[in-house]
């Protein structure tokens, strides 16, 4: 008999608390019967990587909608109220190329994304002409880059990226790339002493950067060495230059158990959003159900329908 198959399931929460304050693993496990989760899309399909913008008493959160059925992920937007009802969702960005982890940005008025389009060559910067619609490809921060999690931070005046590279043997999860630029728009240059990480417990980019309480940038990453995003970590850079940079791991270690019993085996994301932190976990099924779901995308791909035994 085929052995039975593994699918990842993540789910998407909005926690009722700042990111600092969640950086003890308790304080996440005391607020987790308060976190708000986005509704279940389906069979077969899952929501992940949030980032969102609060505006007058709405916050937007954009994620990863991927379809088992398919392969393939959009990117959606889903509007929750000024006490965290969710009020729907629609399709905010799609390519015929999988979409994930949408970046948000807020600079100089307008709104940006900077979402994963490794399939498409490149890491891209998108532009909501009528936020939170109408989404255009501005321009390719990094072109003919098969960039993955690329995640964005301003400071002494500087543009930093944090990303990593898809390529053979799972490099996306165990290597850490930096950009850096004196505009978002361009043109970016990649730090000399890239890869400035490599780690696969720690390495791939996992949400929102930020500054510490001693002015340190601070990066959360994901633990990749017991599974894909097993849990969420964090960078601290003590130097971030052109020229050099230095860095650790705090000893915080964010595993999905501390948020949902339902959703124990995974953690990968960690983002800002007002005095709101978004995340995600995520739960591992194995079942024989699966091979019949691939067998009818392979069929579709070909043309073919299934027969009515399949």
């Amino acid at each position: 008999m085929l052995p039975k198959p593994k699918s990842d399931f993540w789910r998407v929460g909005i926690v009722p608390a700042p990111a600092l304050e969640l950086l003890d693993p308790a304080a996440l496990a005391h607020v987790s019967s308060r976190i708000t989760w986005l509704p279940d899309p389906g069979p077969w399909r899952y929501l992940a990587d949030p980032f969102g913008i609060q505006r007058n008493g709405t916050t937007h959160v954009f994620v990863e909608a991927f379809d088992y059925r398919t392969k393939h992920a959009v990117i959606e937007r889903h509007e929750l109220g000024p006490d965290l009802q969710w009020q729907g969702s629609e399709v905010a960005l799609a390519r015929p190329f999988h979409l994930s982890y949408p970046f948000l940005i807020e600079n100089d008025g307008d709104v940006f994304m900077v979402p994963e389009s490794h399939k498409a060559g490149e890491i891209a910067l998108y532009r909501a002409r009528a936020f939170p619609h109408d989404w255009v490809r501005e321009t390719a921060l990094l072109p003919d880059t098969a960039g993955a999690e690329a995640s964005l931070i301003y400071k002494d005046r500087m543009w930093w990226m944090f990303f990593t590279i898809v390529g053979p043997d799972a490099r996306d999860q165990r290597e850490l790339h930096i950009a850096f630029s004196e505009s978002l728009t361009g043109p970016w240059k990649t730090h000399p002493q890239n890869p400035v990480l490599v780690d696969r417990a720690g390495a791939r980019p996992g949400g929102t950067p930020f500054v510490g309480a001693d002015g340190a940038v601070i990066l959360p990453v994901q633990d990749c060495s017991r599974t894909y995003g097993g849990s969420l970590r964090f960078l601290r850079f003590d130097a971030l230059t052109p020229e050099h940079v230095e860095l650790g791991h705090l000893a915080v270690d964010l595993t999905g158990d501390l948020a949902s019993a339902d959703h124990p085996d995974g953690f990968h994301t960690f983002a800002m959003c007002g005095d709101l932190t978004l995340i995600d976990v995520k739960r591992v099924e194995r079942t024989h159900a699966r091979h019949l779901v691939n067998l009818r995308r392979r069929l579709r791909k070909f043309g073919q329908k299934p027969s009515s035994s399949a």
